[in-house]
């Protein structure tokens, strides 16, 4: 049988590894409470970037639009110009013909 100094000294290092293993488990209950705090501002960021994007997403197709809209009036200002180029030979060539 053993004696009871060497039960003692068993039982005391039964709950010096306890006490040890209880402590590991406060850090670990402490490390996932923050990881929770982290993972929750993390998604707060996501949804606030989706929000961005979105709003990015209109500036770009407003953008588009606007850029649809001065390509087509520059080609109508260009249109224009050929037209009143070709009249004003015309008329030119039509005056200088009619006059003699």
């Amino acid at each position: 049988m053993t004696s009871p100094s060497t039960t003692d000294e068993f039982q005391q290092k039964v709950l010096e590894q306890l006490e040890h293993l209880s402590n590991d488990v406060s850090g670990l209950k402490t490390d996932v409470s923050g990881l929770k705090t982290d993972v929750s501002g993390l998604k707060t960021d996501v949804n606030s970037l989706k929000v961005e994007v979105s709003r990015l997403s209109g500036d770009v197709e407003r953008s588009s639009d606007r850029f649809s809209n001065y390509q087509q009036a520059t080609q109508w200002v260009v249109q224009l110009a050929f037209t009143l180029i070709a009249s004003a030979t015309l008329t030119v060539i039509i005056t200088a013909v009619f006059k003699r």
